[in-house]
């Protein structure tokens, strides 16, 4: 009888000694149990970019799983990148083989041949984006190419901002400042630039190849690429990265471009109607500038700057994967309004297509338009190293 009391004496003390631990580990931060069910958690303060919860599974939440599989993401997303590929690739290719194989190799045209291989680059990459938003934001080509393809895209977007705003700047002097054009518009000069571009491309692409990309969400089940980061990886590593890229690779070029171009029409306003087409296209030029780069590049700095529409909860995911998306548009359109509105690249082309078979008196009547300097413009920058504006109506849009 003894023992048995004392034996429930024992269970009852160790019990109320279980209760109190656990009474007091429950007011420990950090040492509560977990829960059964695991609430969502993942929505994040601000941004386009979704963030992991903090709970035990990798998560997003509702509005942004909904985000993922909406038709503007697994439609119209990988439709405007396919018109993007489907017409830009052919465009650029051909208009790389003309460039390199049918056209006098002046420091004018080196600076077409960097424009072209970087939209080229960013066009061979769009196939891979277009299945990935295809099936709703779910990655399955592994974590080494989802780095590649992040970095390739962004990196050739800065760089073909760059070769645009060097193609401002040799159109502003040979036009503007004609009496320059010798000394600037040179083939160490051209190598510079050349050089330029490639090292912005390569710095910027490092960064996005040196960090991970990719993460595996449990709910949804789904394989995410350059979507879903941490906030303290937003905020220390790719904060400081997009806003760089954002002032020094596309506001830098914009002014330039604006101020170039706007020069360039107000010197060609100066004489007689018969630049009047010329002037067409280089606001042309201007305007697929502003309306395919500038609404992807302000919805970035919003994101990385802490805009009031961030913090109000304003969800920027969607417009800035679709205008991520209509930025492509700009290295499709690049080759038709640079080479192929101009009649004397049109000939190489059709040169380049038919093996040579060019008819003699279309050979002869392309130069002798070339030499007397018709009223038609020709928009290109494969004419003359070093034009006055009235001597050449072709380096102009």
């Amino acid at each position: 009888m003894i023992r048995i009391l004392c034996f429930n004496m024992g269970i009852s003390a160790s019990n109320k000694a279980l209760l109190f631990l656990l009474t007091v580990s429950s007011h420990i931060p950090g040492c509560s149990p977990a829960p059964t069910v695991c609430p969502n958690t993942g929505k994040m303060p601000r941004g386009f970019i979704p963030k992991p919860d903090a709970c035990n599974q990798t998560t997003v939440t509702d509005e942004q799983f909904q985000d993922f599989q909406s038709p503007t993401i697994k439609v119209t997303v990988p439709t405007l990148y396919m018109i993007s590929f489907s017409v830009g690739l052919p465009a650029n290719i051909l208009a790389l083989w003309v460039l390199l194989f049918h056209t006098k190799k002046l420091p004018s045209t080196i600076l077409l041949i960097n424009l072209t291989i970087t939209d080229l680059m960013l066009l061979a990459v769009l196939p891979f984006r277009i299945i990935y938003h295809y099936k709703g934001n779910d990655w399955v080509f592994g974590e080494p190419f989802c780095r590649l393809v992040t970095a390739v895209f962004y990196g050739n977007i800065y760089g073909s901002v760059l070769c645009l705003m060097f193609i401002a700047g040799d159109r502003y002097v040979a036009l503007v400042h004609p009496f320059g054009a010798q000394t600037f518009r040179s083939r160490k000069t051209s190598l510079f630039m050349t050089v330029a571009v490639w090292v912005v491309v390569l710095s910027s692409m490092i960064p996005l190849l040196i960090s991970k990309q990719s993460l595996k969400l449990d709910k949804p089940p789904i394989t995410t690429c350059h979507d879903v980061l941490s906030e303290n990886e937003q905020q220390t590593y790719f904060r400081p990265y997009f806003l760089t890229l954002f002032f020094l690779c596309f506001l830098l070029p914009l002014l330039v471009v604006l101020y170039c171009y706007g020069s360039v029409i107000r010197a060609l306003m100066e004489e007689d109607q018969r630049y009047a087409r010329a002037i067409q296209l280089t606001v042309l030029v201007m305007l697929v500038f502003l309306g395919c780069l500038l609404p992807s590049n302000i919805l970035l700095l919003l994101h990385y700057s802490g805009s009031y529409l961030v913090a109000n909860g304003k969800d920027l995911y969607l417009p800035y994967v679709v205008s991520l998306a209509v930025s492509s548009f700009n290295s499709y359109i690049d080759p038709f309004i640079f080479y192929y509105v101009s009649d004397d690249f049109r000939n190489k082309v059709r040169v380049a297509l038919c093996c040579h078979r060019k008819d003699s008196n279309t050979g002869k009547q392309a130069s002798y338009s070339s030499s007397k300097g018709t009223q038609r413009s020709k928009v290109t920058l494969l004419s003359k190293a070093s034009p006055s504006p009235r001597e050449s109506e072709g380096e102009v849009a």
